[in-house]
């Protein structure tokens, strides 16, 4: 028996448990010139919420009645292509389910004696590359330059604010509650972090943490976090977009302050990416994330929950914050 995790239906506001159907497949056979996988780790991420909607974007959105699919780590347990062999851990986007065959197209082979095998889907994967060219190739932080990140102990944003003091700028987090603001400072290094959800005055709390003003800000939650940013960014900022998950949710379309008065005024630079405007330069961040990790000016944080029925659950508690870092699921 193989189980998979099919899209029953399309979320109206927060994903609920409905929304997803356990389905016993039969377990699949291969034939020449494939690989047959047992997932190890599943990534839940909060993009996959768009996906799950049958909107335009950047990629398809799931069908109903068909397979999720994320970034896993997944194990050659065996193989009629000689590229793999039987024991290989490789990495790829691949469906929420037990067992599944490959042809081995899109998938990297992972060595786990480098570095946990989870790291490849967070600090080594997807999550760290975009961490590194959202910061490196929009932001372009400078020595001694003040850094803002949102969702900041989150996977992504945990990463930004390491890489800019590792570039020798201030870093100031913003995150959701106590705990994750002390974690910010004592295991990541962060130079001050507010708690969205104690303030009173978010765009005084900014300003307060940020006596020289905005230079960079890594957004990845828009809202009224990021009109309250917005409000003290400097001449020349550079606002990259990376994520809004406080509207990932929303059923109707978002009010709130427009920003075009605050790029003009400030002559600064808003630009919106995805990981992949950057594959053909993933080889260079592997090696330079790899090299950080190495020389323990990088860490990360992991929130491991263990059991393939999990997976749903796991997902949904996104966007209630319950992650500390990477929200990774153990198969």
């Amino acid at each position: 028996m193989n189980k998979a995790i099919y899209l029953n239906s399309r979320p109206i506001g927060k994903p609920k448990e409905s929304d997803f159907k356990f389905v016993n497949e039969d377990k699949p056979e291969i034939t020449n010139g494939e690989i047959l996988l047992k997932t190890k780790f599943v990534s839940v991420d909060p993009y996959l919420r768009g996906r799950m909607s049958d909107a335009k974007s950047y990629v398809q959105p799931f069908k109903l009645n068909e397979p999720i699919s994320s970034g896993c780590i997944a194990e050659v347990i065996e193989s009629k292509n000689d590229s793999f062999k039987k024991g290989d851990f490789v990495s790829g986007s691949l469906d929420w389910k037990e067992y599944q065959t490959s042809k081995g197209e899109n998938l990297l082979k992972v060595d786990e004696n480098k570095a946990p095998l989870s790291a490849y889907l967070g600090v080594l994967g997807m999550t760290g590359l975009t961490a590194y060219f959202g910061l490196t190739e929009i932001g372009k932080p400078q020595k001694g330059e003040t850094v803002v990140v949102s969702g900041a102990a989150g996977a992504v944003g945990s990463i930004v604010g390491q890489i800019a003091k590792i570039l020798g700028c201030r870093v100031v987090g913003i995150a959701g509650t106590d705990e994750k603001v002390a974690m910010l400072k004592s295991k990541f290094g962060f130079d001050e972090a507010i708690n969205y959800n104690t303030v009173k005055d978010m765009t005084k709390a900014i300003a307060d943490a940020c006596p020289n003003g905005v230079d960079v800000y890594f957004d990845n939650v828009g809202g009224d976090i990021s009109d309250s940013v917005h409000v003290n960014i400097n001449r020349l900022g550079r606002i990259i977009v990376c994520g809004a998950i406080s509207a990932y949710n929303d059923t109707s379309a978002p009010t709130g302050p427009r920003v075009e008065h605050f790029l003009i005024r400030k002559s600064a630079l808003m630009q919106g990416f995805i990981v992949g405007n950057y594959a053909e330069k993933f080889p260079e961040g592997m090696q330079q994330l790899s090299k950080w990790l190495k020389d323990d000016k990088l860490t990360y944080s992991e929130t491991i929950v263990e059991g393939f029925d999990a997976i749903p659950q796991a997902f949904i508690d996104l966007f209630e914050g319950k992650n500390k870092g990477k929200m990774i699921v153990k198969i």
